[in-house]
């Protein structure tokens, strides 16, 4: 008889199971790592191409769109909490196994997945995509993350306001320091202003469209939506928010170009820009940064109503593809070229409007492209700063005497507005400009907090809107 003990035996290897809405994500985020590639412009594609397979419905849609934004949104925070966790530093866990934990992190403190399945969807996850090994570090953080709520977690990891209120900020609210310093700057006032737009910039944008003028109506959109799927613009009369969940690509009127996704801000500017008092002509205007082209269609839209002539110049090839596309079907004259604003083929003196929206550090528009935030650095100002001067000054060359330019930036950091303006106004840097400020609140009617002027910056947590700044300028000799 045989006393040796038996032997149990081993389980069958199991194969990991291939979760298709957490391995998009995983996909999209890894893209935004590796390529520096935008969320806004990776996970539709992605998305599109797993509805075709049959893999995705409606809500598998929304999941992976929430794990992508959200992890995005709260990178900083998260990365503290799974710091605290870990007995190394942060910077020597690799990348993938990082965005696998703060997507795993995301389900347990930012959703309302029972912690349990957010636990082994996330181990699950890493086994696919890291390996056995790796799946055993992710579950081993997971459970020691899942030991606090967010609140009690942000208690425990981020340094008290009183101690150090950046910093502190920064942390609970998930921006780089010195973002949270400019925004301050920028805004003004005390902790709650700074609170209120930190927590804003870490909302779900609403998907706002524009009904182009003589094209559309925001009666045709509201009804295409349907009444519970609509609501009406905050300010801009051309405006129709949608409701969640829905798709702006399928309406008739954004298929035909008639329409558009466009933040009310943008609206506002170009509006704002084509509702002031000019004397004399009026029959030829610029968007001199003109790609992607959402601007250029409404300004192409309010010209065509006047009788005038919009020319759209890019300086990027593709971009300017972009803005042919988008002014496609305009029923007045326009034109789209490829040029730079700097070196710009047009004559001194040639138009009544000019509208520049330079490009800019985008702190703006955190809301739509949370991966910025952890991608510019304050360097990238100094970048942007000799480019923006040329441009605006280059603009206030091209307009007629009486004419107006409106310089326009999606960032309310003050190096990329007011500054700009002042030293290009005084001549820093270039020769003196003969232009004075028009005040542009009263083009914006409706529209509260908007400052002591001449210039306004817009607000998400005040507006609804993308930070947009815009300053318009008279062009006097």
């Amino acid at each position: 008889m045989n006393d040796q003990p038996r032997r149990r035996p081993a389980k069958p290897h199991r194969r990991p199971k291939k979760d298709p809405v957490r391995f998009l994500a995983f996909e999209a985020l890894r893209a935004v790592d590796e390529r520096d590639a935008y969320a806004n412009l990776v996970l539709p594609p992605l998305l599109k191409k797993a509805r075709a397979k049959g893999d995705f419905d409606g809500r598998d849609a929304a999941l992976a769109t929430e794990l992508v934004y959200g992890t995005l949104r709260r990178q900083g925070t998260y990365d503290a909490i799974v710091a605290a966790c870990i007995d190394r530093p942060l910077r020597e866990v690799d990348p993938p196994v990082l965005d696998v934990l703060n997507m795993g992190v995301h389900q347990l403190l930012g959703t309302r997945i029972p912690t349990h399945a957010a636990v082994s969807a996330s181990v699950e996850l890493a086994r696919v995509v890291l390996g056995e090994g790796r799946a055993k570090f992710v579950n081993a953080v997971l459970r020691k993350v899942s030991a606090h709520d967010l609140d009690g977690w942000v208690e425990k990891v981020a340094p008290p306001y009183e101690e150090d209120a950046e910093d502190h900020l920064a942390v609970v609210h998930s921006h780089p320091r010195w973002v949270v310093s400019a925004l301050w700057d920028a805004l003004g006032g005390g902790r709650a202003g700074i609170e209120d737009l930190l927590e804003a910039d870490n909302e779900r944008p609403e998907v706002t469209l524009v009904a182009r003028p003589g094209r559309s109506t925001t009666e045709e959109l509201v009804k295409a939506l349907g009444d519970e799927n609509a609501l009406p613009g905050r300010w801009s009369p051309y405006a129709v928010r949608m409701a969640e969940g829905g798709e702006p690509g399928a309406l008739t009127a954004v298929q035909e170009g008639r329409a558009g996704v466009q933040d009310e801000g943008s609206q506002l500017v170009a509006t704002a820009l084509a509702a002031v008092p000019v004397e004399g002509r009026d029959t030829r205007w610029l968007d001199g940064c003109a790609g992607p082209g959402g601007k250029a269609a409404l300004l192409a839209a309010l010209a065509a109503e006047r009788g005038a002539t919009l020319l759209a110049a890019e300086k990027q090839p593709h971009r300017a593809r972009l803005v042919e596309r988008a002014l496609a079907g305009n029923p007045g004259p326009y034109q789209v070229i490829t040029a730079d604003g700097t070196r710009p083929p047009w004559l001194p003196g040639t138009f009544d409007r000019i509208l520049m929206d330079v490009p800019c550090s985008g702190l703006g528009a955190l809301r739509r492209r949370p991966e910025a935030r952890w991608r510019r650095r304050t360097e990238d100002l100094e970048a942007f700063s000799p480019l923006q001067r040329a441009l605006l000054r280059e603009a206030l060359k091209a307009v007629r005497v009486g004419g107006v330019v409106g310089y326009a930036t999606c960032s309310p950091h003050l190096a990329e507005t007011r500054v700009v303006v002042e030293d290009v106004l005084k001549g820093r840097g270039g020769e003196p400009v003969e232009a004075e400020w028009v005040d542009a609140r009263p083009l914006m009617p409706g529209v509260p907090a908007l400052g002591d002027g001449p210039d306004v910056q817009l607000w998400p947590h005040l507006h609804g809107t993308d930070a947009m700044y815009l300053a318009l300028l008279r062009r006097t000799g």
